[in-house]
């Protein structure tokens, strides 16, 4: 995630590479980084906290409290926090940086890489209208922001956050069909991208329920409501609002 934000923040023109310290213990994966941008880098977490006024956490929730254990010494109330590990509540990273340290959890996901990521904010105690407005800018630059309740923070991991994995399956799965019913891959796959694309804009625009455009699609005795039979007899509905609960459960589970 974090160098899907970095790639993001730097293709939107948001902020300058000299602007952004990556901090990794991966020397690697810090060159691999530093090939694709001219960035500042480190393996060291208490540089890169002295260089930026925001710290962005973009590690496993496990390692979430040895971090901030390390670099604590150097947070002040001039540093603006934000985690985007899933599970890691606010009260958890309010007690690993001095008091009245702003911080904000942001759940974002990999769509983010191209600009069209969607980030769920919850504000802690300290974060005020400043904070809110620096993180919805820079998450705004990578895709849709919506702020909310930290308690709705694990549905919207379950159902923002992985629903790109998600969608991945039913994209894969579509092109699949369409493999079986003759069709080359590559096309198969094109046919499959572009119809979610555009079955997810249609609804954004013109704001219409999706059993609406469901409807309009299955003509009495047509094709699709002969599919559609298919996939209710499968509980796909069942099965998708399964994963959502399940991976928002765990999520809420992460760091205890």
């Amino acid at each position: 995630m974090g160098s899907a934000l970095v790639t993001g923040f730097l293709e939107t023109g948001l902020v300058q590479p000299g602007d952004l310290f990556v901090c990794d213990p991966d020397g690697g994966a810090l060159a691999a980084l530093g090939q694709k941008h001219p960035i500042n880098t480190g393996t060291d977490n208490k540089e890169g906290v002295r260089f930026a006024d925001v710290v962005i956490l973009a590690v496993k929730p496990a390692v979430v409290k040895p971090v901030l254990k390390e670099v604590a010494p150097l947070i002040t109330t001039e540093h603006l926090i934000v985690s985007v590990a899933a599970g890691v509540s606010l009260s958890v990273l309010e007690e690993s940086v001095p008091a009245g340290v702003p911080v904000v959890r942001v759940m974002p996901n990999v769509p983010a890489l191209i600009g069209e990521g969607m980030a769920a904010i919850a504000l802690g105690k300290n974060a005020g209208a400043s904070e809110r407005k620096t993180v919805e800018t820079l998450f705004a630059a990578v895709g849709k922001v919506v702020t909310l309740p930290e308690k709705d923070l694990d549905a919207a991991t379950g159902l923002s956050g992985c629903g790109p994995a998600f969608m991945a399956i039913i994209l894969e799965a579509l092109a699949d069909g369409g493999v079986k019913m003759g069709l080359p891959r590559q096309l198969a796959m094109e046919l499959a991208a572009q119809t979610m694309i555009g079955t997810a804009r249609m609804i954004q625009v013109t704001g219409e329920h999706p059993a609406v455009l469901k409807d309009r699609v299955c003509s009495p005795g047509g094709s699709t409501i002969c599919g559609v039979h298919v996939l209710e007899q499968g509980g796909l509905r069942g099965i998708l609002m399964g994963a959502v609960e399940a991976a928002a459960r765990r999520s809420s589970k992460l760091c205890k």
